[in-house]
């Protein structure tokens, strides 16, 4: 059998490598190496694995001469100018079907945390302060829970919700006609007239990128929980702040951030106020990278390469 190349730039399972290999793919595992480097040596594979390195732009793009195939180990595509590759002829494939679970459950625990008060009681308690008034909390069962964009992710969290005895309404721009057992299908004023909670579970586009800004945080009828584990541009943060303020959103779940890593986070003129504000509770993008996603991102892209016709 002919051995077809694949170059491997981000850090992923062995079982990807292991399960190549017996589909004919000699895989050169780099996790190490620089953009700069890639670019010098892509030309020679026909197949890219990545996680969120680098920009696979028109640039690279047309540095890849024999490039037939695009591994992206997660579900986010933003990295990829998809329809520059596809007008080359490569296929695209990403594994939102692996880490569906670990951005559901995690979701959840954002959202638990932040209606009972945990981190805040917590560090409190260490300080020495009982202070149980201050840290009274809510009930999920009978609120209203509202999440935008329904594919993996959003179904995903939606499955985790149906033991909690909450009302779970969905709007998805792209899609109709999906409502389940777990969620019903609403128009985006639904959401914004019922929600209790709000979260966020759509990919960055042009048209999601600031999406929720204060004019759109603005319309909610109620105060609402804010979830974002999508991508952190979707969500203005000064916005989430000002909501915060207004009381118009009382807590705010955030696993992506408009600028994430230190030290470019740090320089940003909101970061102080929100790391201060004990309404949020931050992670640094981990919803969907868990000991298990690691292992099935890399079961799911090896699945989905053997049924490719290249």
């Amino acid at each position: 059998m002919e051995k077809k190349n694949i170059l491997i730039v981000d850090d992923i399972h062995p079982i990807f490598i292991e399960q190549a290999k017996t589909l004919g793919y000699h895989c050169y595992y780099q996790p190490t190496i620089k953009s700069e480097q890639a670019y010098e040596i892509i030309g020679d594979y026909e197949g890219l694995v990545i996680r969120s390195k680098f920009l696979v732009d028109k640039k690279i793009i047309d540095l890849s001469k024999n490039l037939r195939f695009i591994c992206r180990a997660g579900a986010g595509m933003d990295n990829i100018d998809e329809d520059y590759a596809r007008e080359k002829g490569i296929l695209l494939i990403n594994a939102p079907e692996g880490n569906m679970d670990a951005v559901g459950e995690h979701a959840i625990g954002m959202l638990l945390n932040l209606m009972n008060n945990i981190n805040r009681s917590d560090s409190e308690v260490r300080e020495g302060t009982w202070n149980r008034e201050a840290n009274r909390g809510y009930e999920l069962k009978g609120k209203t829970v509202g999440i935008i964009g329904y594919g993996f992710m959003g179904g995903s969290f939606a499955r985790k919700l149906s033991g909690f005895d909450v009302n779970v309404i969905a709007y998805d721009k792209y899609k109709t006609g999906f409502s389940d057992k777990y969620a019903r299908e609403v128009s985006m004023e639904e959401i914004v007239k019922h929600a209790d909670i709000v979260s966020f579970h759509v990919p960055l586009t042009a048209e999601t990128k600031g999406l929720v800004n204060d004019e759109y945080l603005f319309h909610f009828k109620k105060p609402i929980f804010l979830l974002n584990t999508s991508r952190g541009k979707v969500v203005q943060i000064k916005a989430v702040l000002n909501a915060i303020k207004q009381g118009k959103i009382l807590g705010a779940g955030l696993d992506v951030l408009e600028v994430e890593k230190f030290p470019a986070l740090a320089e940003q003129d909101w970061f102080d106020e929100l790391r201060r504000s004990n309404k949020v509770i931050l992670t640094p993008h981990v919803a969907g990278w868990t000991f298990d996603s690691y292992r099935r991102i890399s079961e799911v892209m090896a699945d989905k390469l053997s049924k490719l016709n290249v």
